[in-house]
């Protein structure tokens, strides 16, 4: 399904909620600092998180291994599809001395998706995982995944590992899942979260968001919160969709602050235990805040 874009939305003033604090702490160069020393990418950058100036300047990052190319072309997305280079071995140890230095004891690390490989990156998100434990023993490991094709094996490889939070991101609605995300299957990602749940059991909290404005309406909101609350998904994120640029899918609305609250509430009466809503929240935007550990069962 093609969609038609208008330069001239790209341009649009936004509303006076849409607002993003310039840097003004030392803390956000010195982070800045750290990853480019390290060598590491991070979703903060890549993929233009509103948010990245606030974090930053917490000294907090979410690492985005597995390189900065996706395979895959989804339309809200900023982050450049490209072939990828090789995955770099060293990475995981890297991502880890990043963990240490930074004193983080929540880490968020996510990827970009890498169907050019046979199990998706998912052995490298579990070195990833295991590196990070060796060094922080008792940080708290969230992972934000692509779907894997939806592979057994790789979900299987990735659980084996032991993260604390399983991530995947629904995004949008079923409806606009073909428009939205490239290659990606509405029903495959509900499944990737129920397989994620249902290896990890009591030690993992599996969570997910949805981006809203882009054309949703309230009845398949409220919809794809009940889809994920049937596959065991306990914390969600709502928040604002915005235009990366005039080639990406247009906002079709900018959803009030008060109508975010509102979700957050139903949310919470469908049952998940953490909801995070509002129009700059993302998936790993104070992602520490939610403690979704302290549902788990520690043996």
């Amino acid at each position: 399904m093609a969609c038609k874009i208008d330069p001239q939305l790209h341009r649009e003033q936004k509303p006076p909620w849409i607002k993003v604090r310039l840097p003004n702490n030392p803390v956000f160069w010195s982070t800045k600092a750290l990853v480019s020393d390290l060598r590491l990418h991070t979703v903060c950058e890549e993929a233009e998180c509103p948010n990245r100036w606030e974090c930053w300047g917490q000294g907090t990052a979410t690492f985005m291994i597995a390189g900065d190319r996706c395979t895959r072309a989804c339309g809200f997305c900023a982050v450049k599809t490209a072939k990828p280079f090789a995955l770099e071995t060293d990475e995981p140890e890297r991502v880890a001395e990043a963990t240490k230095r930074m004193k983080l004891n929540h880490v968020v690390i996510t990827a970009v998706a890498r169907d050019d490989v046979a199990d998706g990156g998912a052995e490298h998100f579990a070195k990833t995982i295991e590196a990070v434990r060796r060094v922080n023993p008792g940080i708290i490991i969230e992972i934000l995944v692509p779907d894997f094709n939806g592979k057994d094996d790789a979900i299987a490889m990735v659980m084996d590992a032991k993260p604390h939070i399983f991530n995947h991101n629904l995004e949008t609605i079923e409806r606009l899942t073909p428009l939205v995300r490239s290659r990606a299957r509405y029903q495959r990602s509900l499944d990737v979260l129920q397989k994620a749940k249902d290896l990890g059991g009591n030690r993992v909290a599996t969570k997910s968001g949805l981006m809203l404005g882009l054309g949703e309406t309230e009845p398949e909101l409220f919809q794809a919160m009940d889809d994920l609350r049937d596959h065991g998904v306990t914390v969600l994120t709502l928040g604002q969709y915005l235009r990366p640029s005039a080639k990406h899918l247009p906002v079709v609305e900018y959803v009030h602050p008060d109508t975010f609250a509102n979700y957050k509430e139903i949310g919470e009466k469908k049952g998940f235990r953490h909801v995070a809503s509002g129009p700059l929240v993302r998936s790993s935007y104070h992602a520490a805040d939610f403690k979704p550990e302290l549902d788990l069962d520690p043996s």
